[in-house]
């Protein structure tokens, strides 16, 4: 058994950010090294966080021996080739959401880790975030009887780096960036079972200057164990991020809220340094948030992932189910783009979701 599990970053944005200050709260894992495609973003990456070493080429941070474990958080066009490289050089890969831009790049990326024998791990941190993690064991104990009726939405009032916004680089809009995060809550919440059709509803009121993707949706879910599931998205939303569920039983409902019920409820006029992720302003009422990276389960997730690279053991989030979020995904773009349910399994040798959404009239 390794003694720690040593880390390769590869990106340096918003969400490698997070994902280094998870990190540093998990005494089994040691970061050596970051790579980002320009010189001074890796530089000043690997000072700001006291990363020994930066590359502007990730494939020469692929060829250090000490690395264990590759955490991979760039733009989504890129997801396959760099896990098809990481998984040759033989090291274990954490993904970022959603896991690629089509279902061919996503069996491509699923054989190759098979073949190195790799662990490829999904970076779904709802799936760890301390909240939900109660919502599902209140529903696992029977507390709430037998499921009915799951929801979950995620709204705020867009990204913040560009290629989100491009669909050829993202694959779609906000179902592609957030939906992913409710279908994969879904199916954990429920322990799995099948998915036996998706029905979705899509538009572009705020942002078409920005996209042609998707900035609002509404994704139902019929699972072949009789439970519906609904997801609401917006890239809309303004006041910083929400993010909340609910599950509805026989039995009981409960309501679990990520953000505000653990945020101070603060009044400024003249505005503060920061309140929660997507907030534009601080002035007047804001719901001033702390600890964001643990209640959103960041710091569980990581330290999962890690002791999984170091004891051997099989996550809980995987490529598979990132492989049957990416399914989900075109479906609700076909359902969207057709104006009809679309029935599971499904498969499409389109390019990206997007492409599907373009049937509409």
């Amino acid at each position: 058994m390794i003694d720690k599990v040593r880390v390769g970053l590869i990106g340096s944005g918003f969400i490698t950010a997070i994902h280094t200050e998870a990190l540093r709260r998990c005494p089994d894992a040691e970061i050596l090294a970051v790579a980002s495609p320009t010189r001074n973003n890796a530089k000043r990456f690997a000072q700001r966080h006291k990363i020994p070493r930066a590359f502007t080429d990730y494939r020469k941070l692929l060829e250090l021996a000490d690395i264990d474990l590759v955490i991979i958080g760039i733009p989504n066009h890129l997801h396959c080739q760099v896990t098809l490289d990481a998984a040759a050089a033989g090291k274990h890969i954490v993904l970022e959401k959603p896991m690629c831009l089509n279902l061919s790049e996503a069996d491509r990326m699923l054989s190759a880790c098979k073949r190195a024998r790799v662990k490829l791990m999904y970076a779904e941190e709802l799936c760890f975030a301390p909240k939900y993690v109660r919502l599902k064991q209140l529903l696992d104990s029977g507390a709430l009887g037998t499921p009915v009726l799951l929801k979950q939405s995620e709204k705020h009032d867009g990204p913040h780096a560009p290629h989100f916004w491009d669909v050829n680089r993202s694959g779609g809009g906000v179902t592609m960036d957030m939906g992913c995060h409710a279908i994969e809550f879904f199916r954990w919440m429920l322990g799995r079972p099948p998915i036996k059709s998706v029905y979705a509803q899509m538009s572009t009121h705020v942002h078409q200057k920005k996209t042609r993707g998707d900035d609002n949706a509404l994704l139902i879910l019929e699972f072949t164990n009789g439970v519906t599931a609904l997801a609401e998205e917006s890239w809309t939303k303004l006041g910083g991020m929400d993010d909340r569920a609910e599950v509805h039983g026989s039995k009981g409902v409960a309501f679990a809220d990520l953000l505000h019920g653990n945020a101070i409820e603060t009044y400024s006029s003249v505005g503060y340094d920061y309140a929660v992720e997507k907030a534009g302003s601080t002035v007047g009422w804001s719901f001033t948030i702390y600890e964001e990276i643990w209640n959103y389960g960041f710091v569980h997730e990581m330290a999962h992932f890690v002791d999984c690279v170091k004891h051997d053991k099989s996550p809980i989030v995987t490529g598979e189910d990132a492989r049957a979020v990416m399914e989900v995904l075109f479906a609700a773009y076909e359902s969207a783009g057709t104006g009809r349910k679309v029935l599971l399994p499904f498969r499409s040798d389109a390019a990206k979701p997007f492409d599907l959404w373009r049937k509409r009239g």
